[in-house]
């Protein structure tokens, strides 16, 4: 799974993705990848758990998935549980720090989120 979508991971082309879908795709998976990517840029984590996320994330950035990411409601769904299989994964990396930077960003681009909304998400990075 790593070559097959980390060649497709970029910070331009991640930043450009949620530029472009993120508002489509919903707070839950924006969430999800910003948690990966701050985990990703964290100098701690390890070779092989940064390795995860790319493939995570570049599934996520490709431009044909399994769903259409174009199709309402269900076109991120493919992309979210790939998302909260790499956070499961990946979980003991993700620190209160990156948690934080996750959320402000979100706060920044969706308003005031209800944590409620994301507490799936949350529950797979304790």
């Amino acid at each position: 799974m790593y070559d097959k979508y980390s060649k497709y991971f970029s910070e331009q082309s991640l930043w450009d993705k949620l530029k472009k879908f993120g508002k489509a795709a919903g707070a839950k998976v924006v969430y999800a990848v910003l948690l990966l990517y701050y985990t990703f840029e964290d100098k701690g984590v390890g070779l092989k758990t940064k390795l995860s996320i790319a493939a995570a994330l570049g599934y996520f950035i490709l431009p044909t998935d399994a769903i259409v990411d174009l199709t309402p409601i269900i076109g991120f769904s493919d992309d979210l549980g790939v998302l909260l299989f790499t956070l499961s994964a990946v979980a003991g990396s993700i620190t209160p720090e990156i948690k934080a930077k996750a959320r402000e960003k979100l706060n920044e681009w969706f308003g005031k989120i209800d944590p409620k909304e994301l507490q799936d998400i949350d529950k797979k990075t304790f």
